[in-house]
């Protein structure tokens, strides 16, 4: 018999709906049919045509959610997922859960009341692109005796057709803010070099942009061996996303936007292809497996929130 999957996405922004067609390629892929459910939170908000003829059902109040879903995943704002997390774990077997976990570090997982023998994977993408995993499994980051890491953009930019200052990453509120996020590079930090030992923290808000949330943050930290900078911004008028690598025998320079690592001594350039489609449709693949017990969880909420900890817990200077 045929095996079949029954999922729902809560949240249809755009990364809801590119969850939503890599789930259906993922599965089409392994022979597994689905049926698609969408929770939303206003019955106004029209479904795209292009959207709509892959959903099954649509449900706007918890209760007439169905309790038998194979997999939920949370795609709404960041400051609603600790509440819909607690409300629709017990719905389903596994969750797959955007970043970050939480807006808050002060709230409590253990009230959450998970289900220990489920799955709780929390998004972290830039781990599945081809350059960082290159670093990973190609350098000796022994070596390394200092990282510098910056995302710099502009936020008006960031999503075509929406004014900037009615999403959420205007309002501090709603979990906005360059240290919630693009807590993508602390991700990525903590998974080529573990924990640091310590580390501090200015942030603020220093531009025009009208938000309140903040639009820079800074952190120095400090490990056994090295030390790490990272820049993070809104405000930036060209995108730069890297990571500098000053190690004992050369410096490199880990582009995340041109996708090349460049040896600044030996002057070697290594290209990678892959793109947002792929390294996001790769962490699709990986929860199904993780799902179907082919993997083991390497980002669990327990990792998730403490990578949210370091980011807002930052000793503040």
């Amino acid at each position: 018999m045929k095996k079949n999957y029954k999922i729902a996405i809560v949240g249809l922004g755009s990364i809801g709906k590119r969850h939503l067609m890599n789930i259906l390629d993922e599965l089409k892929d392994r022979n597994i049919s689905c049926t698609i459910d969408l929770i939303r939170s206003n019955p106004q908000k029209k479904i795209s045509e292009d959207v709509g003829k892959f959903i099954n059902n649509c449900y706007y109040t918890t209760e007439e959610v169905p309790d038998d879903y194979d997999a939920i995943f949370i795609s709404n704002p960041t400051h609603l997922h600790y509440e819909t997390i607690q409300t629709f774990a017990p719905k389903s077997k596994n969750l797959f859960i955007e970043k970050p976990i939480f807006d808050n570090p002060n709230q409590s997982i253990e009230e959450l009341n998970l289900n220990k023998k489920s799955i709780y994977y929390v998004a972290c993408p830039l781990r599945y692109m081809d350059i960082i995993d290159f670093v990973r499994q190609k350098f000796d980051l022994k070596n390394v005796l200092c990282a510098r890491v910056i995302s710099s953009s502009y936020l008006p930019n960031w999503r075509k057709h929406v004014d900037y200052r009615k999403s959420y990453s205007a309002f501090e509120t709603k979990g906005g803010g360059v240290s919630l996020d693009l807590i993508h590079e602390w991700d990525y930090i903590q998974y080529l070099f573990g924990k640091p030992l310590e580390i501090h923290n200015f942030r603020g808000k220093v531009s025009d942009l009208e938000i309140d949330s903040d639009d820079i943050s800074i952190y120095i930290a400090k490990y056994k061996n090295m030390m790490v900078e990272v820049h993070l911004d809104y405000f930036g008028q060209e995108i730069i996303r890297e990571m500098q690598l000053f190690m004992k025998d050369d410096t490199v320079k880990v582009d995340l936007v041109k996708n090349e690592l460049v040896f600044q001594k030996s002057k070697e350039t290594i290209r990678f292809h892959d793109t947002r489609d792929d390294f996001q449709r790769k962490e699709i693949t990986y929860f199904f497996d993780l799902i179907e017990g082919k993997k083991i969880n390497h980002n669990t909420i327990d990792q998730a929130f403490e990578t949210l900890k370091l980011a807002k817990e930052a000793i503040s200077l």
